[in-house]
């Protein structure tokens, strides 16, 4: 999973699954299991759900949002310009005439 689709899935997301939990940690199945129970057994309350609160694994991934968000933004504003540039090549070299 890149810096994109982390961001995204962490950002559109309420509650954490066990699959998007695989997503973000890149863990089998089993072993997003054995996390999930961990965080669960550290909350010391009863969650009827099986997904967990999206904000409470990212704070226990020690995700950095604000890192994810500005890598992905960079990289946004880099395809733009490399557009732009490309815009501008092809247009010099095939239409100056």
């Amino acid at each position: 999973m890149n810096v994109k689709e982390s961001f995204e899935l962490i950002s559109t997301k309420t509650w954490c699954s066990i699959n998007d939990l695989m997503k973000l940690t890149g863990l089998s199945r089993n072993s997003a299991l054995k996390i999930r129970n961990k965080i669960k057994e550290e909350l010391n309350c009863e969650i009827h759900t099986r997904d967990l609160p999206m904000s409470v694994v990212v704070e226990y991934l020690n995700i950095d949002i604000n890192y994810l968000k500005s890598i992905t933004t960079r990289k946004e504003q880099l395809n733009e310009n490399n557009k732009w540039n490309e815009k501008k090549f092809y247009k010099k070299r095939f239409h100056s005439g």
